[in-house]
């Protein structure tokens, strides 16, 4: 069984899904949400602002240099344009929605393609569903006052800080805070500099906070949300069985990161939803949102890794912990099974119409048996399980979509149907420094809950078989320095390879033997390929790819077109 289901795995991660392709001819769009939901939610904005208000929802400035530019959650929530520099408009008196877009940039749009822009306003109404396009140079304060009217209806724009690539709002709040108490820095946020401008150009407009609305519409998920959520989540539990494989002493944390981190982008993923936590040893793992990454891995340590991707502006929160040397040791086993136990005895016990606190209580009842059947080695450690099913150990952690601590909150009353959210039981022996922690992320259901990373092994003795197995970091090693050196001697030159390169016209030929010559996979349990520049016979550089690629290989019997990891013979 666990043989089948790595083999599917495999398959997930080297024969990704493609992305569907686009015109370049046209400006980009989001492919995941029609006009229909967006107006679903305007209409909901419109209910609660009333027929006297409207809503302004700036979008992100333009990026100030090579960095891919991302839209702000809350402005995309609403259209899906990622155009900078644009405004929404969501009139309440009328129920009509004003998309504000910039005027086409050419010089910009030769460097880096097009982009919605005023310009193509039949085509944006087309795509988001708004009534009216207009351009920003047209959306001056003589526009704003006739458009206003009298009497002036209440502004309502978000107040709390516009969330961006990677960042949540408890962050966000932090940083302003610690920009305020700067003596020599001290500005306002974005948002509050344009609700100072509204109130300042148009004194007689009340104006009033939009993010309390928006972040109750965010808290309940809407069925193509939960679906990129979902992706997001198996993205990342395939990036952690990777590190998992690829897992050894002398392997370095930040190697480990990068392993993950191809598998999002090979399937779609464009960013991270958050920067990675790769802790190996007790230190950096006591430090809970470690993110230097720039240690080796050591015999006896654990490894705590969480890590996600951001997918269609969604993005995941998942975390495994699993041992360097491949085989837990007694008082990891002991701590760790005891934190899986918690968490099955929560996530069995979620459910609709019940509240947190209610789950939690029954959990503990279900608890008393394994406290019953456990012996722990250590007082200290027993005091600690205790004291996480007494309190819950922040099991019911945060709501997860857009940002990864998104915001919304499903605590207060009853768990309802498309609520998301993460588990995360967290053991601390404070005495040891010791922190233990398993986290997925869930979704409410009408019946029940889905666990987005069920696939993903939690047991302990399943997370032993994949450690240290192989996988792309042994694939594709780090170059040595001996190498890159060799890379710049004079006369190097791509004809002296000794490897032979394997196109997929190659794929159907036939040897002497009558064998279809293909590609075989291998899963490294040999000593794995060199890397790039290795001129010794029997090696190649290897490199992996969906099957319509070119690959360097070997040629060896196989009877259906599959992958070669291995080495390479000439030919």
């Amino acid at each position: 069984m666990m043989r089948r289901w790595y083999a599917v795995m495999l398959m997930a991660v080297l024969f990704p899904v493609p992305v569907l392709g686009r015109s370049q001819s046209q400006p980009y769009y989001q492919s995941h949400f029609p006009p229909e939901e967006f107006k679903a939610r305007w209409n909901k904005i419109f209910d609660k602002i009333g027929p006297q208000a409207i809503a302004i929802v700036q979008g992100a400035p333009q990026v100030g240099g090579f960095i891919y530019p991302r839209q702000t959650n809350e402005f995309y929530y609403l259209c899906g344009v990622e155009t900078p520099q644009s405004y929404l408009i969501l009139d309440g008196r009328t129920r009509r929605v004003t998309l504000v877009l910039p005027p086409r940039n050419p010089r910009l749009e030769s460097a880096e393609g097009r982009v919605l822009s005023a310009e193509d306003a039949e085509l944006a109404k087309q795509l988001t569903g708004a009534d009216e396009v207009l351009s920003t140079l047209a959306m001056t304060a003589e526009w704003m006052r006739q458009f206003l009217g009298r009497p002036a209806p209440m502004i309502y724009t978000p107040m709390a800080p516009a969330e961006g690539a990677a960042q949540s709002r408890g962050e966000l709040l932090a940083a302003q805070a610690s920009i305020a108490l700067d003596y020599w820095d001290g500005r306002p946020s974005r948002e509050a500099h344009f609700v100072g401008l509204l109130r300042t150009r148009f004194p007689q407009v009340e104006v009033r906070d939009l993010s309390p609305i928006l972040d109750e519409l965010r808290s309940v998920k809407s069925p193509r949300e939960i679906a990129l959520i979902r992706r997001a989540s198996q993205l990342a539990g395939l990036g952690l069985i990777e590190a998992m494989k690829a897992t050894r002493p002398g392997v370095y944390e930040y190697q480990l990161d990068a392993v993950a981190r191809y598998v999002f982008l090979v399937n779609g993923a464009r960013l991270e939803g958050y920067r990675s936590i790769v802790a190996s040893g007790t230190a950096n793992i006591w430090n809970i949102h470690y993110y230097r990454n720039l240690d080796q891995l050591k015999e006896g340590d654990l490894v705590l890794m969480d890590y996600a991707p951001d997918y269609g502006y969604y993005t995941s929160d998942v975390a495994r912990m699993w041992p360097v040397s491949g085989r837990f040791s007694p008082w990891q086993r002991e701590l760790l099974q005891f934190v899986l136990e918690y968490r099955k005895a929560i996530l069995a016990r979620i459910r609709p119409g019940v509240t947190v606190q209610t789950i939690m209580d029954e959990a503990k009842v279900a608890m008393g048996e394994v406290f019953r059947r456990t012996k722990f080695s250590k007082p200290i450690y027993e005091r600690a399980a205790r004291r996480l099913v007494e309190t819950g150990g922040g099991v019911f952690s945060h709501p997860v979509g857009m940002a990864v601590h998104d915001v919304g909150t499903y605590t207060r009353d009853v768990l309802k149907p498309g609520q998301v959210f993460s588990i995360d039981p967290q053991l601390r022996v404070p005495e040891e420094n010791l922190y233990l922690r398993y986290e997925d992320v869930v979704v409410v259901t009408e019946t029940g809950v889905e666990n987005f990373t069920d696939f993903l092994p939690s047991e302990l003795d399943d997370i032993e078989k994949l450690v240290g197995r192989g996988g792309l970091l042994q694939v594709v090693p780090p170059v040595s320095e001996d190498e890159l050196r060799r890379l710049s001697e004079p006369n190097r030159r791509a004809a002296n390879r000794t490897d032979k390169m394997v196109t997929p016209a190659d794929r159907t030929a036939r040897g002497a033997d009558g064998h279809r010559r293909g590609w075989r996979f291998s899963l490294l349990d040999s000593s794995p390929p060199r890397a790039y520049g290795v001129k010794s016979p029997g090696d190649a550089s290897i490199w992996m790819g969906s099957h319509h690629r070119s690959i360097y290989a070997r040629w060896v019997p196989c009877d259906f077109p599959c992958m070669v990891v291995g080495r390479c013979e000439p030919d």
